[in-house]
């Protein structure tokens, strides 16, 4: 096992915005001999690449990155500017989508850790870092990756189709999202009901869904951004 001493020469920068955990981390590294800062997450959406100078600057040789930042945002978009900067990364989330998880991995993170493991899972992990150790069997890595990279070509495919419809169904679609009925659509677009339901019934057969409540759930999952609400 290192001694306290070389542990010392190990900094970990802490990144998580529920300051509880943070201080809880904190804690529990610097009784192992870590080296240990945190930053200061900013409490409103702002630039992912201020965050990273941030950090950078440190010159941390380990990053417990939440993936979930809050008021902030996602920890996602850290991921491969940090590895670049040489920072080996340790992904923290309550999550348990596999595909999330696949994610940021792909960019360059060590291993992904639930938040409800053990502290002492965490603590293995920086020192099996430290050590220069593997802290992911592959088989379990790539089966991660093949998860988001199988969402990544399905969103691609549903953005294609969402590319089919016309300026006005992708108007009727981001009102069902709005969740609006025909007839409230019908009434703000100043057209009929039954024109409404041909676009909707449209908009079915594009997406290749059977009902409005799927096209609405299809839209919600890749990130499509409804146009501006209908006016008279």
């Amino acid at each position: 096992m290192a001694s306290n001493a070389a542990r010392g020469d190990v900094r970990v920068v802490i990144v998580d915005d529920h300051v509880s955990i943070a201080e809880a981390l904190e804690l529990a590294l610097s009784v192992e001999g870590y080296d240990v800062r945190r930053v200061a997450v900013p409490d409103a959406p702002a630039s992912p690449a201020a965050l990273v100078s941030a950090i950078a600057r440190l010159r941390p040789t380990v990053v417990l990155l939440n993936l979930d930042l809050g008021p902030f945002g996602d920890g996602a978009p850290l991921v491969a500017p940090l590895v670049k900067r040489g920072a080996q990364v340790v992904v923290l989330t309550g999550q348990t989508d596999r595909a999330r998880w696949g994610e940021v991995l792909a960019h360059g993170a060590r291993i992904v850790l639930s938040k409800s493991q053990p502290l002492n899972d965490l603590l293995a992990t920086v020192r099996r870092i430290h050590q220069g150790m593997p802290v992911l069997d592959r088989r379990d890595r790539d089966e991660l990756v093949d998860a988001w990279l199988e969402r990544r070509t399905h969103h691609g495919v549903v953005q294609d189709r969402i590319g089919l419809l016309t300026s006005r169904e992708r108007e009727v679609l981001g009102e069902l999202m709005r969740g609006h009925a025909v007839r409230e659509i019908a009434a703000r677009g100043v057209v009929s009901e039954a024109t409404v339901r041909t676009q909707v019934k449209s908009i079915l057969g594009k997406l290749e869904v059977s009902s409005q409540l799927a096209a609405v759930g299809l839209a919600h999952r890749v990130g499509w951004r409804a146009p501006e609400a209908v006016r008279n």
